[in-house]
């Protein structure tokens, strides 16, 4: 699979700690499970959380906070391994990283979800790229999905705030017209802090007008997964 670069060095200390289970390749998904648990990965979720996007929860420390760990973290791994090869398959332009007990989803320009300057609406290659991801969500109800908007430096520092609250939403309403339902989704945004291109630039300021998904076990897979391995 492939992998991304984290970018920031605020929380590569607490990353080094789990390295060994959320890296992606040649790596077995459900010892990486049971590891995050091993590691403390609700505490290390915690401080990624508070030391990237001012304090706000990223995508990574969602999903680092969000792990059971042990046997049932295994259990899940298994399951969002699938969901994680399925998506690489059906999307070829989605950037695909197995963290933990859940999957984080970014894109390329080509096949990705980006926004039109100053619009917060889902057209074009977005649309068709959600519609693949949505097809994808239907076989895995078992997942939750927190999106997050973002936008590039153009414009007061409140108005891209909200702006990035619109495109999160934006895409929620797009996926609960394909049949997924409203409960499967959290939504955070993070207006220009979290910019992954470079803001001088018109192709640095595409890449930044986008969203980033995270994907994790729903209350009911949790569940399935403690009673199944005895967790």
């Amino acid at each position: 699979m492939k992998t991304r670069l984290v970018r920031s060095s605020a929380y590569i200390m607490a990353f080094a700690m789990i390295m060994s289970c959320s890296t992606i390749k040649n790596a077995n998904k459900t010892q990486k499970g049971a590891g995050i648990g091993a590691a403390g990965g609700a505490i290390i979720g915690g401080v990624i959380g508070n030391n990237v996007g001012n304090g706000n929860n990223t995508v990574l420390g969602a999903i680092l906070g969000a792990a059971l760990g042990g046997a049932a973290g295994g259990y899940i791994g298994n399951r969002m391994d699938r969901q994680a090869e399925r998506i690489e398959n059906e999307i070829p332009g989605a950037e695909v990283k197995r963290v933990g007990e859940g999957i984080n989803v970014t894109f390329t320009q080509d096949a990705g979800v980006f926004f039109d300057s100053n619009k917060a609406d889902v057209k074009g290659a977005s649309a068709a790229t959600l519609n693949k991801l949505a097809r994808i969500f239907m076989e895995y109800p078992n997942s939750n999905i927190l999106v997050e908007g973002h936008t590039d430096s153009s414009g007061a520092e409140d108005y891209n705030m909200s702006l990035s609250k619109q495109r999160a939403e934006s895409v929620v309403a797009f996926l609960n017209t394909k049949g997924i339902g409203s409960n499967r989704f959290t939504t955070k945004w993070y207006g220009e802090a979290q910019p992954i291109g470079d803001n001088t630039t018109p192709a640095g300021k595409t890449q930044n007008r986008r969203v980033e998904l995270a994907i994790v076990a729903s209350p009911e897979l949790k569940q399935e997964a403690m009673k199944e391995t005895g967790n």
